[in-house]
């Protein structure tokens, strides 16, 4: 049966000039950097000039990149790192919005169950965080703030360089969770005044296994990892060199592509939109369509159907079902929640994200069958 892949948020397939990429270094060149025999030193540079074309994606230098294995672990260096800088005291204040991954939250109850004061900043109906909300949780001794860039699961964009002016003026630090919106809009530090990013290669034709954490230079951090020092001794462990090469091939392809492929992307996403729309009137929800989305990314509330069962019905569509992260009320999505869905209502609600590979033919094959499957369900 053929498969219609709208589930990019999740994961991309690996470009195959990143495959290519990688490949030597799988088999030819299997050395560990940092020695001086001459397989060595050549692993060393490779991987050298993938940490440039990860810093050229986002505006960074080489210095400020720091390799790590996930995104997860890239969050957990920055929010942990910044709050484990004297372990004798961890404390502080912690704000974060309530559209985060669970990356984030869960970290950041972790850290309130060792003593640090946590803050939920709250978002609009349409899923955007208020600067000034955030500006109003800010006290004297917050350490911290993170708001995502763009929320994986509506898609929304965040008013980033705002919150960072404040958070500046205020000399409290800013993580920005970036793993999905980089490789899909333009994503620069500078421009957006962060002082710590997350971003995976794996959300942009990359392969697993490969992440980074950009830190501001001159920011204070603590390594989570201990050993032999790798990454500038933030985060000991050999690296996993394949992987984070093909992240370099990956971040240079999506980089010298990005306003082509972003315009494609909404014109797929738009035309999934209107044929769902036509097929069924005045009913279809459409959470956070009155904000700046990123241009692949769309979440549909069908009224009256479960959306799991919708998907069974429509099984040859791949997508994300809110319901599939339980860690709201009732099974409920966090994201869901935060705009104020209720859990019917969030319930049916899926998320579809087109990427490089999809094709018209695939969006109206696609959106004849969810309209048939919801259809057949509301009978």
């Amino acid at each position: 049966m053929r498969r219609i892949y709208l589930d990019h948020n999740t994961t991309t397939p690996i470009a195959p000039s990143v495959q290519e990429a990688m490949l030597p270094f799988l088999a030819e060149y299997y050395s560990t950097p940092d020695f001086e025999y001459p397989p060595s030193r050549i692993v060393e540079e490779t991987l050298e000039d993938a940490r440039g074309q990860v810093a050229n994606l986002i505006g960074a230098t080489n210095e400020e990149i720091v390799f790590t294995s996930c995104g997860t672990e890239s969050i957990n260096l920055a929010i942990q790192g910044t709050f484990f800088r004297n372990p004798a005291d961890i404390s502080g204040h912690l704000v974060v919005s309530a559209l985060e991954h669970a990356a984030v939250t869960e970290t950041a109850r972790f850290l309130k169950q060792l003593g640090v004061e946590l803050t939920y900043v709250r978002c609009d109906k349409n899923g955007v965080v208020d600067p000034e909300a955030v500006e109003n949780a800010i006290r004297p001794e917050t350490r911290l703030v993170c708001v995502t860039l763009a929320n994986h699961e509506i898609g929304v964009i965040q008013p980033l360089r705002q919150i960072a002016d404040i958070c500046r003026s205020r000399g409290v630090l800013l993580h920005a969770d970036a793993v999905q919106a980089c490789g899909k809009i333009r994503v620069q530090v500078q421009e957006l005044g962060v002082d710590l990013l997350s971003l995976s290669a794996h959300k942009f034709y990359g392969p697993k296994g490969a992440a980074a954490l950009y830190i501001r230079n001159g920011t204070p951090l603590a390594p989570l990892l201990h050993g032999d020092g790798q990454e500038r001794g933030l985060r000991s462990g050999q690296e996993n060199i394949a992987a984070l090469i093909g992240m370099g091939a990956a971040a240079d392809l999506v980089r010298r592509c990005l306003d082509e492929s972003a315009d494609a992307q909404a014109k797929l996403r738009d035309m999934l939109q209107d044929r769902l729309s036509a097929g069924i009137p005045d009913r279809l929800g459409i959470p956070g369509a009155k904000a700046e989305r990123l241009p692949n990314t769309m979440s549909v509330q069908f009224p009256g159907v479960n959306a799991a069962r919708l998907l069974r019905q429509a099984d040859s569509v791949c997508a994300y079902t809110a319901a599939s992260m339980h860690t709201g009320p009732a099974g409920n999505s966090p994201t869901l929640t935060a705009i104020g869905m209720g859990e019917d209502a969030a319930a049916g609600t899926i998320r579809f994200s087109v990427g490089w590979y999809t094709s018209e033919e695939e969006i109206e094959e696609a959106a004849d069958l969810l309209v048939s499957a919801w259809s057949n369900l509301v009978r």
